[in-house]
């Protein structure tokens, strides 16, 4: 074998293992984590590569697309809506969507961005029309859950799943928001009156239970007060069923000494009249005590 022949030989040999070196480079590929490869084959989709080592026919395949599978997030879009009552408000939405079927966001959409938050406007103005200006305000939340569940149900055949669907703000115009001022501050109002009415009304029924209670407290009192006199009568008449006429003389006595004894006391000079009588009682009472003794 001579020398160019040799040489022949060497650069088929170096041009095999250049051809093998260009077929594994161009045959073997590496996805990051955070992307998901589209692979055609003479422009008809083949295969989608998942991330990490992955292999390919060379010169046949080819990486069509390069699909970011992080969350995105869309512009905050405004737009305005009719509520049921004929307001107008302008609503300010946020928009969370992942791509998770790479081959339909490719195929089917071409901008997938501009689909999805013309998409969520729709559904906004939809549900919002649906409500009263006071039920958008108050039921935000539920008004959110029902336009991600319909956002999540027309943009799945986008190979797209969206995360989150927030309704940010819901603004007035100015003189729909004078009005709401002027009811509120009507409605507070009512709300001080009710609020003073019902006060009042249970003052009245505080002080009607003070009285009933004075008074049961009083007829309490005088029936206990009865009972004791009824007591000492019975006592009096029991001692004067015992020793007869004698008894009640006594007691008559006592009864006309105790008075005499209120009268000297009262305050300020006075004259006092006794009558004739009084002195005999002192005297009948001391008889008396002296005949028990």
């Amino acid at each position: 074998m001579d020398l160019s022949s040799f040489a022949g030989w060497n650069a088929v040999y170096l041009a095999v293992a250049l051809f093998v070196i260009l077929c594994i480079f161009l045959g073997v590929r590496i996805v990051p984590q955070s992307e998901k490869h589209v692979v055609e084959r003479f422009g008809r989709l083949k295969s989608v590569l998942g991330p990490g080592i992955n292999f390919v026919v060379p010169f046949l395949d080819r990486i069509a697309h390069k699909v970011s599978v992080l969350e995105r997030q869309l512009p905050n879009a405004s737009q305005d809506a009719i509520t049921a009552d004929n307001v107008l408000v302008k609503v300010e939405t946020s928009v969370f969507y992942r791509v998770t079927e790479p081959e339909k966001t490719v195929y089917r959409i071409r901008d997938i961005d501009g689909a999805i938050a013309t998409t969520v406007a729709g559904i906004v103005r939809s549900e919002i029309g649906k409500l009263e200006l006071d039920q958008v305000q108050s039921n935000r939340s539920q008004l959110i859950e029902r336009v991600r569940e319909q956002v999540a149900a027309m943009v799945d055949d986008w190979g797209v799943e969206v995360t989150r669907a927030e309704i940010l703000d819901v603004n007035l115009d100015d003189a729909t928001r004078a009005a709401m001022l002027q009811q509120l501050n009507a409605e507070r109002a009512r709300r001080a009156q009710v609020t003073e009415a019902e006060g009042k009304k249970r003052s009245v029924e505080l002080q009607a239970d003070a009285e009933l209670y004075a008074a049961e407290q009083q007829a309490k009192a005088r029936r206990v007060t009865a009972d004791a006199e009824a007591y000492a009568t019975e006592v009096i008449a029991g001692a004067i069923a015992k020793n007869g006429l004698e008894a009640a003389q006594f007691q008559v006595a006592l009864k006309q000494v105790e008075a005499l004894e209120a009268v000297a006391r009262g305050n300020g000079k006075q004259t006092i009249l006794i009558p004739a009588n009084a002195l005999e009682a002192f005297g009948d009472a001391f008889k008396m005590l002296k005949g028990r003794g």
